[in-house]
């Protein structure tokens, strides 16, 4: 089970980053306009973080499995046509199919590990392999890109996705046990479901659009308006019905509110990390597709190291112990690469910063999702699984979209090495700024011990069923 859950996060984050390198091939292959082409990558990201929540309250309501095999069978289809896509239209549905297969999986995932592997050192190990997972797919997902765009063609950018799918189906078949059914199945909370999707998915693409936009033109303005209103609707809807999408008392624990709130944060530093080093790698230092994947490696190594290490320091003690220290590295290394130049090189200004970064966020995510799900009702683990998601998805949507603007107001009309430098440094410095607040956060919301906050999350929860079966797992 845990390694289908590990394979099966793996794509959905492979698939994050896979496709970027290969946007000037899929440009010239398929016709796309300019502006047209961003929603290659736009669009899995709308779809993807606007239903989450959905898909993880979902999970709780109609089974995990479910949920994880229909995702993933989602995903796998809509892979295969975006590979073989003839027209722009055709791979922008197939992306936003991707995006709404990875929205039930990905919280599935996270929400059968929860279940399955009870609080203490097995379950930390388990989420320390999910979160490994997570980190390896979204660097080797630009390493992929690379190779298989200037070896294999664009193409097999979405059809490497197959095998890795059909593995974790496989995987679910033999290791994951059927689902009994609720005794009695609660009402799905249909105007919830709406105002959240509608509102998280105006947000992202509010976000997104500010690269065309600008963030103070009037369509900006009313998308990031509109999105603000649905989401105070769905708080206030939430309030009132017996089964909520969100039950809101969750957000009273510190462990869930305080997570989530850091993953926002360091989501937002390493999706702009991944994206400026990227561009300086080939804009400035003048290095192909392949050479750019390639570099990623090192940052695949620090990561892997950091998630074994963090996994053995929150077995034995509070997610924080881990989580203080890799925000700081990650800090220090983001303010390293900001010092990068543009007659530098890949050992004088890339090869150092990755491995502190790497180590850094290696110690975030894997106590993050530890911390995010402490204390949490089985009942309630698509719940808090899909909050997590959405937090992560959102920020580094938003820091993605907020610092590009920033870098892209450094640079101005210039193109040239230097200029191109000036604003990717300026890009990372912020990410920097990012993963400090994230220790801040760290230190000032995160319990000092596991015990302190064992019991807050079920403040206002609705008493346990009795018949366990309704929470999903075997009478």
């Amino acid at each position: 089970m845990l390694a289908a859950a590990a394979v099966a996060q793996f794509v959905v984050a492979l698939d994050m980053a896979v496709v970027n390198v290969a946007l000037p091939a899929i440009r010239t292959s398929l016709g796309f306009g300019p502006l047209d082409l961003s929603w290659v990558v736009h669009v899995y990201a709308l779809t993807f973080g606007g239903f989450l929540l959905l898909g993880g309250r979902a999970c709780d309501l109609y089974g995990r499995r479910r949920l994880f095999v229909a995702g993933l069978v989602v995903f796998g289809v809509c892979s295969l046509a975006g590979g073989l896509a003839q027209k722009p239209w055709q791979l922008v549905a197939a992306r936003a199919g991707q995006g709404l297969g990875a929205a039930a999986t990905a919280p599935a995932a996270l929400a059968l590990l929860t279940t399955t592997f009870t609080d203490g050192p097995r379950r930390v190990r388990a989420l320390g392999v999910w979160s490994g997972m997570n980190a390896v797919g979204g660097a080797l997902g630009v390493l992929a890109g690379g190779v298989l765009t200037q070896y294999a063609g664009w193409r097999w950018v979405m059809l490497i996705n197959l095998p890795i799918v059909v593995t974790a189906l496989a995987l679910v078949h033999v290791a994951v046990p059927v689902e009994p059914g609720p005794v009695r199945r609660e009402r799905p909370d249909a105007l919830g479901a709406l105002l959240a999707t509608g509102g998280t998915g105006l947000l992202v693409f509010g976000v997104v659009r500010t690269d065309v936009q600008g963030w103070g033109s009037q369509g900006t303005l009313v998308t990031l308006g509109g999105a603000a209103l649905l989401l105070v609707a769905f708080t206030l809807v939430e309030s009132r019905v017996s089964a909520p999408l969100l039950r809101l008392g969750l957000l009273r624990s510190r462990w869930v509110a305080g997570a989530d709130l850091l993953v926002f944060l360091a989501a937002a530093g390493q999706f702009t990390a991944f994206y400026f080093v990227s561009l300086y790698l080939q804009q400035v230092l003048g290095l192909g597709a392949a050479a750019t994947g390639f570099a990623f490696l090192p940052f695949c190594v620090g990561s892997v190291a950091a998630t074994v290490a963090a996994t053995r320091i929150t077995a034995t003690r509070s997610p924080r112990a881990a989580l203080v220290p890799g925000a700081l590295f990650a800090a220090a290394g983001m303010a390293w690469f900001a010092r990068i130049s543009p007659h530098g090189s890949f050992l004088a200004d890339v090869l150092g910063p990755s491995l502190l970064t790497s180590v850094g966020i290696g110690l975030v995510f894997a106590p993050a999702a530890a911390a995010a799900t402490t204390g949490v009702r089985p009942g309630e683990a698509g719940m808090a699984s899909g909050l997590f998601n959405s937090a992560r998805q959102l920020g580094g949507c938003i820091g993605l979209a907020t610092l590009a603007t920033v870098a892209a107001h450094r640079t101005g009309t210039a193109t040239g090495p230097g200029a191109l430098d000036a604003g990717y440094a300026l890009g990372l410095a912020a990410t920097a700024a990012l993963f400090l607040l994230a220790a801040v956060v760290a230190i000032a919301v995160l319990p000092r011990r596991r015990s302190d906050a064992t019991t807050a999350s079920h403040l206002g929860a609705p008493a346990a069923p009795t018949d366990n079966r309704l929470e999903g797992t075997p009478s």
